[in-house]
């Protein structure tokens, strides 16, 4: 194979670094506008704090044990540990076009905001010291492995033919499903089921949920690697699933209450970027339409009925929008995905009448969602034996921004909450 850095290709991917970034601090956003006034620099310090450690555990050794060489299919090694060995010639394995540099500074991106997306799920009843030790420890214990499996050279998902074309598997099931398996153990906050938690800032919402829109063009469009067709393809399936599955949620509100809310809308628009992530780059666009219109009432069911029936506190939806919504997504892959569009897929989804590939979809995803559950169950029993990790009911009444960071992100309001 010829290698030659491509300078539109790395303009292009060096760009969609830059979006990818961008889309921690509109989770952020997101998550804080959804929380309590008294919690709202604690939910934006629990995601933006990753941005450093996530950062320094992936140039340190987390992008080696990534896309390291392989050991079983399961993870890399040592090789690359202070990107030893990554140097500004392309990596013929991930892409002949673009600095080697260039694809570990792009997949640091999805490192750092991945660990974030469980924040949603525990908001409100974590201390920060122990978040910071999880979060450390689920990246390198679930987060790096499951990267090499999906996305790494000789990775054991990518051999036996299942496809991920933004992080599925890798970002939205495993975070998803931790985060359900986090605040169970956690337990219920303080008053889930006699008060009703309402968001405190829904422009925050909305300008985090804008934010995370632009930043999936270079999520998802930036995962092609290159400045070609593939990439267009990848952003037109991302902006329309988007954009159906907001208009979809708004239906599905105008039907059940009466009136569309704003909160619906961008979680609809949110719903409808995880469900596309792992077919952009496979499933054609008229597909895309069908994956957003049926990712909202799936994930509106799941939020409403399931979270209802079962009675576990999901803060913020991170499971019903990013597990549920990804684990759909998978499913949707295997069932439109066309060779014709990436030649990376070995068979045509199950529409198209092949049964393979729909087949190790469901394999991928089985073994995503039990890897990511028993690693977090053992992470979070081996730290509560050695630590509190929930804040006690007191600096719960108080709030996590006075408690934890003795900081107040309204310092004049008095009222309750």
């Amino acid at each position: 194979m010829i290698m030659e850095i491509n300078l539109a290709n790395s303009a292009f991917v060096i760009m969609s670094t830059a979006f990818v970034f961008l889309m921690t601090p509109g989770l952020a956003l997101f998550y804080a506008g959804m929380e309590r006034r008294k919690n709202t620099l604690n939910t934006l310090m629990s995601c933006f704090f990753i941005c450093g450690v996530g950062s320094l555990l992936w140039i340190v050794f987390g992008y080696s044990l990534a896309f390291g060489a392989d050991h079983g299919g399961v993870i890399g090694d040592f090789s690359h540990v202070f990107f030893n060995g990554v140097s500004m010639d392309p990596n013929a394995a991930y892409s002949s076009t673009i600095p080697e540099t260039l694809f570990a500074a792009f997949q640091m991106m999805f490192a750092i905001i991945t660990p974030a997306l469980i924040c949603g799920s525990i908001a409100g009843r974590m201390r920060f010291k122990a978040l910071f030790i999880f979060i450390v420890c689920w990246s390198v214990i679930v987060y790096y492995p499951l990267a090499h499996m999906v996305w790494g050279d000789g990775g054991f998902l990518r051999a036996i033919g299942s496809v991920d074309f933004a992080g599925g598997n890798v970002v939205h099931i495993s975070s998803g499903i931790s985060g359900l398996v986090a605040c169970i153990m956690l337990g219920k906050r303080r008053e889930y089921g006699v008060v009703s938690y309402k968001p405190h800032n829904i422009p925050f919402v909305i300008i985090g949920a804008g934010l995370l829109w632009f930043g999936w063009f270079g999520f998802n469009g930036g995962s092609a690697l290159a400045a070609d067709g593939l990439a267009v393809h990848a952003i037109l399936t991302t902006h329309i699933s988007a954009a159906t599955a907001l208009i979809s949620w708004m239906l599905l509100e105008k039907v059940i209450h009466g009136k569309p809310t704003v909160l619906g809308a961008a979680t609809g628009a949110v719903v409808g970027l995880v469900a596309i992530t792992p077919g952009a780059g496979f499933v054609p666009i008229w597909a895309s339409i069908i994956i957003g219109a049926l990712v909202s009432p799936i994930c509106y069911f799941t939020m409403t009925k399931v979270k209802a029936k079962f009675g576990y506190d999901d803060a913020l939806d991170a499971f019903g929008c990013h597990g549920i919504g990804g684990i759909w997504g998978g499913i949707a892959t295997g069932l439109f995905t066309q060779k014709s569009i990436n030649s990376v897929a070995q068979w045509d989804g199950l529409f198209f009448g092949s049964t393979k590939l729909f087949i190790v979809q469901i394999i991928s995803i089985v073994i995503t969602i039990a890897f990511a559950a028993i690693a977090t169950f053992i992470i979070l029993f081996i730290m509560k034996k050695f630590m509190a990790i929930r804040v006690t009911k007191e600096e719960e009444a108080l709030g996590l921004d006075l408690t934890q960071h003795s900081e107040l992100a309204y310092p004049s309001f008095n009222g309750l909450d």
